[in-house]
């Protein structure tokens, strides 16, 4: 500490040399304190460089945003991961799976296709790995590298950098191909209510057992995951943008930080949501996961869980069975 005023002395006294401009007040007894005080205060400096911020020698940040990040966004994301998974693994011990009341039927209904499979998969994947990575990302020093030691985290932190920047692109792709596509399955209906009201006939005790609310394409728990999904996946893209590519986007100090708590609050939100949706289409809908490997689904799964859908692309003459 007694080294730390003289060096920062010499380091000011250097940088004046060639980067104060002429609005620096004459010096009085110590120069290298007057020209360290005047870029405090943020005297403006001679630079090649364009950015808006480059004549700024030093640039300032509100210190909330680095808090905010270390004492809730990185708890909150081990939360929603881990917290969601423990939560569902309860229930699921408890109340069961939504099993098919009458069974798998062995007649496959087209329901989704091929490339709509691919838009799927191209934002799914990369969806997990950010997931994964920025858990490491934001909660790594926080909560991983005390639990398992600086040896196990830095090589973890090392990986996870490079694979959450290359990742974001295909994840923004499928995104977008997402939310524009199938939008128009995605508006809210009257039947919608019921659905929730009945918490979508997945309880399997007291006055929800046994309940199969009605549905079309999109029931009202895929509605409020793809509106999510739409919307929070919006802004993670814009302030990941922010973050990835800094010198096409030019921000200062105090955006940088703002979109690094913004891009991780937004995180956190879609993370419970995904464990949720993977959750329900992988373990707790029984046959729910054949629609999103081969695009078909059991006749009696699309019975069930959308009976409106199944009834309208029925009268209309499009049901169209695998063969």
């Amino acid at each position: 500490m007694k080294l730390l005023k003289p060096l920062l002395a010499v380091m000011a006294l250097v940088f004046s040399t060639w980067a104060i401009a002429g609005n620096v007040p004459a010096a009085s007894g110590n120069e290298a304190e007057v020209v360290w005080q005047a870029l405090k205060e943020g005297a403006q400096v001679r630079t090649t460089g364009t950015a808006p911020f480059a004549d700024q020698a030093i640039n300032s940040y509100d210190m909330r945003t680095l808090d905010w990040r270390n004492d809730y966004l990185s708890y909150g994301m081990f939360a929603a991961l881990f917290g969601m998974i423990g939560a569902f693994i309860v229930f699921i011990a408890v109340n069961g799976i939504s099993k098919l009341s009458d069974g798998y039927s062995g007649k496959l209904v087209y329901r989704w296709s091929k490339f709509d499979l691919f838009i799927h998969w191209l934002g799914a994947i990369p969806c997990l790995l950010l997931i994964i990575t920025g858990l490491t990302l934001l909660s790594g020093k926080i909560i991983i590298e005390p639990l398992l030691g600086t040896a196990v985290f830095a090589p973890m932190a090392s990986l996870a950098k490079p694979i959450h920047d290359y990742m974001a692109i295909p994840f923004m792709l499928g995104w977008l191909l997402m939310s524009v596509k199938w939008a128009k399955n995605q508006i809210p209906e009257k039947c919608d209510l019921g659905w929730i009201l009945v918490v979508g006939g997945y309880i399997n005790f007291g006055p929800f057992k046994g309940k199969h609310p009605h549905a079309g394409f999109a029931n009202a728990g895929e509605k409020m995951w793809f509106w999510t999904f739409a919307f929070g996946g919006a802004v993670v893209s814009a302030t990941g943008v922010i973050l990835l590519f800094p010198d096409l986007v030019e921000p200062s100090r105090t955006l940088s930080m703002l979109a690094l708590v913004i891009h991780g609050a937004i995180a956190i939100v879609l993370t419970m949501f995904s464990v949720i949706h993977i959750f329900m289409a992988t373990i707790m809908s029984e046959g729910g996961m054949e629609c999103m490997v081969s695009g078909y689904c059991d006749e009696n799964w699309a019975i069930q869980h959308h009976d409106l859908w199944y009834d309208e692309i029925k009268a209309k003459g499009e049901l169209k069975y695998k063969d």
